[in-house]
């Protein structure tokens, strides 16, 4: 990967605060006199954006197992070519609500694919763009949160059965694990501000 930027992807089950604490670290970063892109998946590009659609919306049963991990992979195939890669080649930091980890926790772990497999189909498309550093938030109380936020309107992944996502949250762990040097496990319980210490500190090495 090119040495002029950096990549970071935060994961973590529901509820666990990414998208409020990918801001708030997108802040300090640029306080550090930083370029900062911030994207998501499934997403983050036009075709990304579009594929999203496809995988969040309709009945429990649209997709099978390996057709969403395949759509999946697509969407992020196109989000490292349009904007992941672009922005680290002029030596831009890029923040990325979720990357191919969730995809190891959640279609591979979670889904029953199995994490080497998912892994395989992923590094396919998107080649040597790993992340630098992998922040896993871990909330204990976080999917039972993202049930009250919701009330009912999760989309057709974050409205599975607890069971899911407590088998998603042992992928996440097991992921850390076999990684440690790439991917970190946070403590998101606290302010949001000693959350978001904890991750400037898991990243200080980069900075």
């Amino acid at each position: 990967m090119s040495a002029s930027g950096r990549f970071i992807s935060l994961e973590g089950g529901e509820g666990v605060g990414k998208s409020t604490q990918l801001r708030a670290l997108a802040a300090e970063l640029r306080a550090r006199g930083l370029e900062v892109v911030e994207t998501r998946e499934p997403g983050g590009s036009a075709g990304g954006e579009a594929i999203r659609e496809l995988l969040l919306g309709g009945d429990e049963d649209r997709w099978s197992a390996q057709a969403e991990a395949l759509l999946f992979a697509a969407a992020r195939t196109d989000h490292v070519d349009k904007v992941i890669r672009p922005a680290i080649e002029t030596g831009q930091w890029v923040l990325s609500d979720r990357f191919i980890d969730s995809s190891l926790a959640y279609q591979g772990g979670a889904g029953g694919l199995g994490i080497a497999a998912v892994r395989q189909i992923n590094l396919f498309g998107i080649g040597e763009w790993l992340p630098d550093r992998t922040l896993v938030l871990l909330q204990p109380d976080g999917i039972e949160r993202a049930l009250v936020r919701d009330t009912g309107a999760s989309d057709r992944i974050g409205g599975r059965p607890l069971s899911y996502h407590h088998q998603v949250e042992a992928a996440f762990r097991s992921i850390a694990n076999e990684e440690p040097d790439r991917v970190r496990l946070i403590d998101a319980s606290g302010t949001p501000g000693e959350v978001t210490e904890r991750l400037l500190a898991a990243i200080e090495d980069l900075l």
